[in-house]
């Protein structure tokens, strides 16, 4: 079966996209642990235009996460193309990891997201609310597949009804989790 060609969402508004996305399914990486659960991921617009990227995950209890910045690939483009950046380590910002973020879908109201990279080795699914109707998860799986991502290697994000308050429960003060997912913790 022949695959369309990647497009992105053009003209994405991106005041509209701020705030909390809960992940619902993603292609599991070595960047987060494996048996990370309530990840989520909260976009706040700055001045200058980039976007403050807090993701978080918990894992064994505590709470794990890393700061970045987000901006536009080009500026004068209409296309959802970002980079995202990242330092390593986030204590001490030396190195900047910069990725593709690539707003793939978007529904009208802004509720549900499938973003992923032209590389095809990172998709997520994203939603406000931490469950997804099945219907709309399988539309955006669907999605995913027409453009050429292997969706057998997607891994549902398990998401409690009230998900943790990042004031509310420990940090992982034995080290970030970036590091532990490393070596496979």
């Amino acid at each position: 079966m022949a695959t369309k060609e990647m497009e992105v969402v053009k003209n994405l508004d991106v005041e509209k996209y701020m705030g909390r996305w809960y992940e619902i399914a993603c292609f599991p990486s070595r960047n987060q642990p494996k048996d990370g659960v309530n990840t989520r991921a909260t976009y706040t617009l700055k001045e200058d235009g980039t976007v403050h990227v807090l993701n978080e995950t918990w894992s064994g209890g505590k709470r794990g996460y890393i700061e970045g910045t987000a901006y536009k690939v080009d500026p004068k483009s209409d296309e959802a193309k970002l980079k995202v950046k990242f330092y390593v380590p986030p204590f001490l910002p030396i190195i900047p990891v910069t990725g593709d973020y690539w707003v793939l879908y978007i529904d009208d109201d802004y509720q549900c997201a499938l973003v992923g990279q032209p590389s095809k080795k990172y998709l997520w699914i994203l939603c406000r609310q931490t469950h997804m109707d099945e219907e709309i998860y399988n539309q955006l799986v669907e999605k995913a597949k027409e453009v050429g991502y292997d969706v057998s290697k997607l891994h549902k994000t398990p998401q409690s009804d009230h998900p943790p308050q990042s004031e509310n429960v420990p940090n992982d003060t034995k080290g970030f989790w970036w590091i532990k997912s490393i070596f496979g913790k």
